[in-house]
């Protein structure tokens, strides 16, 4: 009889998990009375009306294939695809996260080597770093006059703390020993920091990376929720509104796949720039 490997064995625990969790659901919602199915008397008094209740699994199901059927329809400003939605919220997380590693990174690299760069930044880091990105959505509204503009700069002033720690200390942790033979063979400063320090660095610069990227992700959602006019978090603010709560859940779906991928993305390329001395 063939045994079966520990990641069969997790996908096997993880699919009975979830048809016995889906099934469990299933069972715990009542059915609801739709409209058609009234009498003219319950209508017209309303003691019979229809009442907005949380959907089973099957109606998100029926849902999510009705959407993904054709993710990428355009009715009008209020009337998008869910892939439509979700391009929107990856552009703009992109855009702000690109930015942020642009002056994350370098920084972080300045104030790993330099004990001086660390006090004089480490005030002005510990100060802004526990800000929450949403308290910068007013003053970035103002100053900028743009919604997307504005949800941008939230998620550049979200991911870049992660990634500059993590690089300041993944920079500061490499070995004297490893710089020292560098010096050795004359390498210049330039050429120390991209054949020595940068690979010695790299996991965790990746950590911070892949922790910007998770936080960015919630951070949209909620900024789009706030700003309005595209994006996933618009999407699930916009059926809330319209008291579709199978839409809302399939979108709660649809933002946890999303970030599941784009935290496998980072999770790959950890393995990638895996350091062995």
């Amino acid at each position: 009889m063939k045994v079966l490997s520990l990641n069969q064995r997790a996908a096997l625990l993880s699919l009975v998990i979830l048809v016995g969790g889906l099934l469990i659901w299933e069972a715990a919602i009542p059915a609801q009375k739709l409209a058609s199915e009234m009498t003219e008397y319950e209508r017209l008094t309303g003691a019979g009306s229809a009442k907005a209740g949380v959907p089973p699994p099957s109606q998100v199901i029926a849902k999510a294939w009705e959407q993904l059927s054709n993710p990428f329809y355009d009715a009008g400003p209020n009337d998008k695809g869910i892939g439509i939605q979700i391009a929107y919220s990856i552009y703009r997380v992109v855009a702000g996260y690109v930015l942020a590693a642009l002056i994350a990174i370098p920084l972080g690299f300045l104030i790993g080597m330099s004990p001086i760069a660390y006090k004089a930044l480490n005030p002005f880091i510990q100060v802004l770093r526990p800000i929450s990105p949403l308290a910068w959505m007013p003053l970035a509204l103002f100053i900028i006059q743009d919604s997307e503009g504005s949800a941008i700069f939230v998620i550049f002033i979200c991911s870049i703390w992660p990634m500059l720690i993590n690089t300041a200390f993944g920079v500061a942790a490499v070995r004297d020993d490893w710089v020292n033979v560098a010096r050795t063979h004359e390498l210049g400063a330039l050429r120390t920091a991209f054949m020595v320090i940068l690979p010695a660095a790299a996991p965790t610069i990746v950590t911070g990376m892949r922790i910007s990227i998770g936080i960015a992700w919630l951070v949209i959602v909620a900024a789009e929720m706030l700003v309005g006019g595209t994006g996933i978090g618009y999407y699930v603010w916009n059926e809330w509104n319209n008291l579709d709560l199978t839409s809302v859940i399939f979108s709660i779906l649809m933002i946890g796949v999303v970030g599941m991928a784009l935290d496998a993305l980072f999770g790959m390329l950890q393995r990638f720039v895996a350091y062995n001395e």
